[in-house]
């Protein structure tokens, strides 16, 4: 079921009944409060395509809910939509070793260029821009896309995920957390006394999104990683004012240059902690040169809340599978919590997948608890993890205390005399190996029995 762009891809979701529209919704509050019923209260929540949004021209769209359901998933990383969580991590992870870079392929024109707003005549205010949350400190247009910059040094091209505020007709703002390789490019433009040039995307292809989601290495761009997920270039445009890459086909996008002797007032925004832990600040201005934009453009948003949203479930399950297989490599994730199931093999086995799986590029940035688990616990069911962690974890002599590790500002427990560090605990919730033959035996159930009373009495799992 692969797609070319955002609009195909819609199709597809509806064609797997999982797309939802919706009517008249308000900008403020209305958008962002429906989006959190619909995942909080729907075992399986649809995405939600936002029509006739008061305000704004009836024909501007916006999108929200596009990852939180395995199928949507598996659909944007080009796999098996029939499956369920752990069959995705697992087709992911076996997907995502034999990957090799495609990159992008400069085209001369696109969808992207029906409609051009250029400087002087820009008005960022027709976009659906939503309050998100009611203790935001403005409207957020970018929650949905990557911004796109270049290395001055090496022209190696990054697409990060950071949130992007609305500060006027031709101005925006973008919050990169430090350590980021967008803030590092442009810190490096800073230095030389020159605006760093930025595109950024606004609705798109919803791969591109996911890309920023999967802590690449410095000097990999996610283009090549999107064009090796899709098995094809993606195509782009050079924008005229920076000469960054832009997708062809995306729905929208911005140019601009970001100031560095210019500033404005940004946040707070309810952050993908569930807190509003980097709280209000002074933040570079964005001045935008051009718009670029399809007729009737579809707008994305991944508004952060109280996780799991649809932008961490989706980075969860990528992360699980690179975790995964970066443990194999040494030898479920996502910021905050990694849980690895593992066959104990030789002493301090379980103490080092823990260690490793608290730092390894997956899963180190604003990690707090790793848990390694037996092989007879699901990794993917949390009441099971649990069951693991009462019951076989000893917390005099089966839990380390890590310091000093890499976290951000959007971390909400960590004051700000600490920004940048935090500190892990590892868990060992696995039989002690010394003794782990002799650990008293779990109560099963007898298989060929549980067969039998399923057949007998169909009625009662219908």
């Amino acid at each position: 079921m692969s797609y070319k762009d955002l609009r195909e891809w819609l199709d597809r979701v509806a064609a797997l009944g999982e797309l939802r529209r919706i009517r008249g919704a308000h900008w403020n509050l209305e958008i962002g409060t429906l989006t959190e019923i619909v995942r909080l209260e729907q075992s399986k929540p649809p995405a939600l395509c936002f029509e006739q949004i008061p305000d704004h021209p009836p024909n501007f769209r916006l999108l929200t809910g596009m990852y939180n359901s395995p199928s949507r998933l598996a659909l944007t990383l080009q796999l098996p939509t029939d499956t369920d969580e752990r069959g995705l991590v697992e087709a992911w992870r076996r997907k995502v070793r034999s990957l090799a870079r495609i990159p992008p392929v400069e085209v001369s024109g696109g969808p992207i260029l029906e409609n051009v707003m250029a400087d002087g005549d820009i008005d960022l205010s027709l976009f659906p821009a939503p309050l998100w949350h009611k203790l935001d400190g403005g409207r957020y247009l970018g929650t949905g896309g990557p911004t796109i910059t270049r290395d001055p040094d090496e022209s190696w091209v990054n697409l990060g995920n950071y949130r992007v505020m609305l500060q006027g007709k031709d101005l925006l703002s973008v919050w990169i957390s430090p350590g980021k390789h967008g803030r590092i490019h442009r810190d490096k433009y800073f230095a030389r006394g020159v605006p760093c040039p930025v595109a950024i995307v606004f609705g798109g292809d919803p791969l591109l999104l996911l890309s920023g989601m999967v802590a690449l290495p410095a000097k990999f761009s996610e283009y090549d990683f999107v064009g090796a997920v899709r098995g094809e270039a993606v195509e782009v445009i050079q924008g005229p004012h920076t000469k960054l890459p832009i997708p062809a086909h995306a729905e929208m996008a911005i140019e601009g240059d970001i100031l560095p002797d210019q500033k404005a007032r940004e946040g707070p925004f309810g952050e993908f902690t569930g807190y509003y832990a980097s709280g209000a600040h002074e933040e570079y201005l964005i001045k935008v040169k051009r718009v670029l934009y399809r007729n009737d453009p579809v707008i994305c948003g991944a508004p952060p809340s109280i996780p799991p949203t649809d932008s961490t479930y989706g980075s969860g399950r990528l992360r699980a599978a690179l975790v995964w297989n970066a443990l194999e490599d040494c030898g479920g994730a996502g910021m905050h919590l990694t849980i690895v199931s593992i066959k104990q093999l030789y002493p301090g086995h379980a103490k080092q997948v823990a260690v490793l799986a608290t730092n390894v590029a997956s899963g180190a940035y604003m990690g707090r608890y790793s848990i390694v688990v037996d092989e007879d616990i699901d990794p993917f069911d949390l009441k099971q993890v649990m069951w693991a962690l009462c019951t076989r974890c000893d917390p005099e002599s089966s839990v380390d205390l890590i310091r000093r590790c890499w976290s951000g500002p959007l971390d909400p427990i960590i004051s700000r005399e600490r920004a940048g560090f935090n500190s892990r605990l590892v868990f060992e919730a696995v039989r002690p190996y010394e003794w782990k033959d002799r650990f008293p035996p779990v109560i099963e159930r007898d298989r060929e029995t549980e067969q039998r009373v399923r057949q007998k009495w169909k009625e009662l799992f219908s």
